[in-house]
């Protein structure tokens, strides 16, 4: 397959957060899109004559998944659950990949499949180093594709390890297609502002886990746009990306700006990365029967500071962010009124 200009494009999960933005870079383009979802379609998308709407269970309709492809030249595949219940993971995210793998290895089409920055193993990380394509991912046990739920309930994250699965399907399907694997930071935009990688609330008092680390966000415009990119052109084999930001703040930044535009965190009290670190060690013994970010492994994925360079996405495809993260979250807010 070559680089492909006007052809049809298809978009999992297409009513979801990254789906329908999908739809709309792709529609931006020129592209007619086939909009594959579960669920009721957009109402908008009823006056586009570009948009197929079709409703499916990739999880249960392989067969009729393959046919709807046939016209299909790329998919990108951005439905998942993003829960952490690893019978409905195994089901909606790796039931539904398989399928989609299976489909575009019969009809030879180019797959973009939304990955996350979740993949990467940060236990093997030390604070302040960089977050790159060649950082090492969680480990998979040797039976986790034949046992995959038994895997996700002892995964350090049922959601990180689904994403991992899925990832190592894609592996195990071959490397002779010319795909992508796109490993966004945590998504938001107009809808979703927010991020679970800033603290958790305390009654009233939202606690940030402060430092002087990058936030690996990733606008959901420019997650769409990396992702029709991808659709658009051949790598050799599968090609890797992490998608971020070209301006990632910090924890204190995004604090500052979220509070200007949004007004929230009303009250707010700041505790260092290391203190919090300190904390989650004496309490380890208890560690089993404490929320998350009381557990260190996930503390350290969630808020180490880390650099999140987002260089090889840059070099596959030169260019720069719309606007400063400031300007970013202003758009962001004046698109919720």
């Amino acid at each position: 397959m070559g680089d492909l200009n006007a052809g049809l494009i298809a978009v999992t999960g297409a009513n979801g957060f990254v789906g329908r933005a999908c739809v709309a870079e792709a529609r931006r383009r020129g592209h007619p899109v086939l909009a594959l979802c579960r669920s009721a379609p957009l109402p908008e998308w009823e006056a586009d004559a570009g948009i197929t709407v079709a409703r499916i269970d990739l999880s249960t309709e392989a067969g009729r998944l393959r046919a709807l492809l046939a016209p299909v030249e790329a998919l990108i595949h951005a439905a998942a659950f993003m829960g952490d219940n690893p019978q409905v993971l195994v089901r909606d995210t790796l039931a539904a990949t398989g399928a989609v793998l299976a489909a575009c290895g019969a009809a030879d089409l180019r797959l973009v499949m939304v990955s996350s920055l979740a993949v990467y193993d940060t236990d093997a990380l030390s604070p302040g180093e960089p977050v790159t394509e060649a950082s090492p991912l969680i480990a998979l046990a040797p039976d986790a594709l034949d046992q995959p739920e038994a895997y996700l309930r002892s995964a350090r994250d049922p959601y990180a390890g689904s994403k991992r699965l899925q990832e190592a399907m894609m592996a195990q399907d071959g490397e002779a297609g010319g795909n992508w694997i796109l490993r966004p930071g945590a998504i938001w935009g107009p809808g979703r502002s927010r991020h679970a990688l800033q603290g958790f609330w305390a009654s009233k008092l939202f606690v940030t886990i402060g430092s002087d680390g990058e936030l690996p966000l990733a606008h959901v415009d420019h997650v769409a746009r990396v992702a029709v990119d991808c659709a658009r052109t051949a790598p050799q084999g599968t090609s890797v990306l992490n998608v971020f930001d070209d301006d990632r703040p910090t924890r204190a930044r995004f604090l500052k700006v979220h509070r200007r535009c949004y007004g929230w965190p009303r009250l707010n009290v700041t505790v260092p990365y290391g203190a919090w670190l300190a904390l989650v060690r004496l309490l380890k013994p208890l560690a089993s029967r404490l929320p998350g970010l009381f557990r260190e492994p996930i503390l350290r994925a969630r808020m180490m500071p880390l650099r999140y360079p987002n260089t090889a996405m840059r070099s596959a495809f030169p260019g720069e962010d719309t606007d400063t993260f400031e300007g970013l979250m202003a758009r962001t807010r004046e698109a919720e009124t």
